[in-house]
């Protein structure tokens, strides 16, 4: 069936109903089965997301398709089981999203990958430093990293969010019973917002914002080189960052072998950019983070967690196989 002309809705006007809905279906299932009853569970709910999920199908299958061709590994082309097991992957992300809340995944469970010592600097906001800002991405379980916090760090972290449905995930939080994390639903970067994130920082505190979302009101956004082919990303967190004066890092955690790692590394020592050269030098270093991206994908290639149309060509006369 072509969708030649079709225009699907941005992510965030999609009202999360899959990944809401499928999280309620497997929070309620795990409370009264428990983790290990749930997989032949878990696997009829998200099979029954995969058969009615066209889009969501078709989207994976393009995603698949790009970085089989960017990497040049014929084993990550896409077929019916491949494009299948990133739903279920997804769906088990989501038994260990709830397994985080209820407290049941915790440091011992995770390992934390950080040669440059991006912890170290963790620390030291305990002791007066200024926080810094972490930019996140949806490859991975980004809720895994908040063990990051219970590392015998607890530095407070602040989650900013531009979707407005976040109230039914909180919901879901606090009915698993954790109330712990902060999330800052945030519409435009306006001086209000400036100002408040930047006492957060003084006072220490971390700042974490997904680099790979472009938000529905917002309209910075450029288009950069990603697995070969131009895709829109977010300008707010290096916009951000060049504001405030402060260091980025890049932060993922992903499932390699049956345990989680919590990868960390710098990436922005100290953004600025030159006068009259603000959207150049911000377009530089989203590239630069598109193409980080890019090779972390090859690390987990089936926990690219974005269901939705990444690429604007999807709907330019291609066909759902």
């Amino acid at each position: 069936m072509s969708d030649a002309g079709v225009q699907e809705p941005h992510w965030a006007a999609q009202k999360e109903r899959g990944s809401f809905a499928l999280m309620k279906l497997t929070a309620l299932a795990l409370r009264h089965l428990g983790r290990r009853p749930m997989t032949p569970v878990l696997y009829l709910i998200v099979l029954y997301f995969f058969v009615f999920g066209r889009r969501a199908r078709r989207n994976i299958r393009q995603y698949q398709t790009y970085l089989a061709d960017w990497s040049g590994r014929d084993e990550l082309r896409p077929t019916t089981r491949r494009v299948f097991g990133q739903f279920m992957a997804f769906g088990e992300s989501l038994l260990d999203r709830l397994d985080v809340w209820h407290g049941r995944l915790g440091p011992a469970q995770v390992e934390l990958h950080d040669p440059a010592g991006v912890r170290d600097q963790l620390r030291q906001c305990l002791h007066g430093g200024r926080g810094q800002i972490l930019v996140c991405t949806h490859l991975g379980n980004l809720d895994v990293c908040r063990a990051l916090a219970e590392m015998g760090e607890q530095v407070p972290l602040n989650v900013l969010v531009h979707n407005r449905h976040v109230a039914h995930f909180n919901q879901l939080q606090s009915e698993a019973g954790d109330r712990q994390l902060r999330m800052l639903q945030v519409s435009e970067m306006d001086a209000a917002l400036m100002l408040d994130l930047s006492q957060r920082l003084d006072r220490g505190e971390w700042l974490a914002i997904a680099g790979d979302r472009v938000p529905l009101n917002d309209g910075r956004r450029v288009n950069v080189d990603f697995l070969g082919h131009v895709a829109p990303f977010p300008q707010g967190p290096w916009l951000m960052a060049g504001l405030l004066r402060c260091p980025v890092n890049l932060m993922c955690c992903l499932k390699i072998d049956g345990r989680y790692q919590i990868r960390l590394e710098p990436f922005l020592d100290l953004p600025t950019w030159e006068r009259g050269r603000r959207e150049q030098t911000i377009a530089q270093w989203t590239q630069r983070y598109a193409d980080r991206l890019a090779q972390l994908c090859l690390l987990a290639p089936q926990q690219w967690f974005n269901f939705y149309a990444y690429w604007p060509s999807i709907h330019q006369g291609e066909t759902d196989a």
